[in-house]
């Protein structure tokens, strides 16, 4: 059977209706259950688009879906942790996207294979359908395995979200301990030591960091396409958590082009070189030298206003 396929809206139903026509269009898609998650408006004046999102949602996908509409306003990261808990409770796993991603056709055939696949390896914690923008992957056919995790277009297994820690137990190392700090940012490609200090300090709101963390620590891998089959049309300002993330393929927004079948890796390991290159491309997307220079200021500012907080 195939995995239920979680589907996470808020207020955007033109973003909505995109991402359903483009999981309509993929191979697979008649044999898998939906289920569809809304959360409830923050105010009176996000109630008409939360409606209409829930509406774009039901005359979709018809009565064929699952909804779970809620009435108060819980935030993304609370809607996703209890909605990937209650899913893979239910059915041991679950392919999960939010309203904003568009997808290649063969998105679902890739996840479910993997899926299966991969199934009884405790070392391998999640599917991505995302991939950053590596040159040297062009002709690659074959998937690879990466220690680190993305939200966009995903799957997991009920055995390993049940380690998820939404508390990030330990995080506080990564303030002390250098070597931890660099090898959780991939040797400075992308400050993500930053994100879950903001997290756990209250500055931010990220189910995702703290699924990083719970897979850093847990030496968990994840299996990547060589080439992305998500690309993300929100980050246009319109959603709640489109600014200061990661940034996509940048320019027009498309769904992604699939050239044959992918191959699964038959070692589950991390290529080194591959990782490397890799590493290179999320570097190239967040500012290279200029990005790492600027999150290098950050870190100082926070090192004083930590220091000056013990001192006061």
């Amino acid at each position: 059977m195939a995995a239920p396929i979680v589907v996470f809206a808020y207020r955007r139903p033109e973003h909505l209706r995109r991402t359903l026509l483009s999981l309509m269009e993929c191979e697979g898609f008649a044999d898998s259950p939906v289920i569809v998650y809304c959360d409830g408006p923050k105010s009176a004046e996000e109630r008409p688009s939360i409606e209409a999102t829930r509406q774009v949602a039901q005359d979709m996908l018809g009565s064929g879906a699952e909804y779970h509409f809620s009435e108060a306003n819980r935030g993304l990261s609370r809607s996703v942790i209890r909605g990937v808990s209650e899913v893979t409770q239910r059915f041991g796993r679950a392919i999960v996207i939010e309203d904003d991603l568009l997808l290649a056709t063969g998105f679902l055939v890739y996840m479910n294979s993997a899926l299966d696949r991969y199934a009884d390896d405790p070392e391998v914690h999640q599917v991505s359908g995302y991939m950053f923008d590596v040159p040297e992957f062009a002709g690659q056919r074959d998937a690879l395995f990466l220690p680190l995790t993305v939200s966009w277009g995903w799957a997991t297994w009920r055995h390993a979200w049940v380690a998820f820690d939404p508390e990030a137990s330990g995080w506080e190392r990564l303030l002390s301990d250098r070597e931890l700090l660099l090898r959780f940012n991939l040797a400075g490609a992308y400050d993500y030591a930053a994100m879950l200090e903001n997290q756990m300090t209250g500055r931010a709101n990220s189910w995702a960091v703290r699924w990083y963390w719970t897979v850093f620590r847990g030496d968990g891998l994840v299996l990547f396409p060589p080439r992305s089959l998500v690309d993300n049309a929100g980050m246009d300002g319109s959603g709640t958590h489109g600014r200061g993330r990661m940034t996509s393929f940048g320019g027009e927004q498309r769904t992604p082009a699939q050239s044959g079948p992918i191959g699964m890796p038959v070692d589950v390991a991390v290529d080194p070189a591959q990782f490397a290159q890799v590493r290179a491309a999320i570097w190239r997307q967040n500012g290279g030298w200029l990005g790492q220079a600027r999150n290098h200021l950050r870190r100082l500012l926070k090192q004083a206003s930590r220091r000056a907080g013990s001192q006061g």
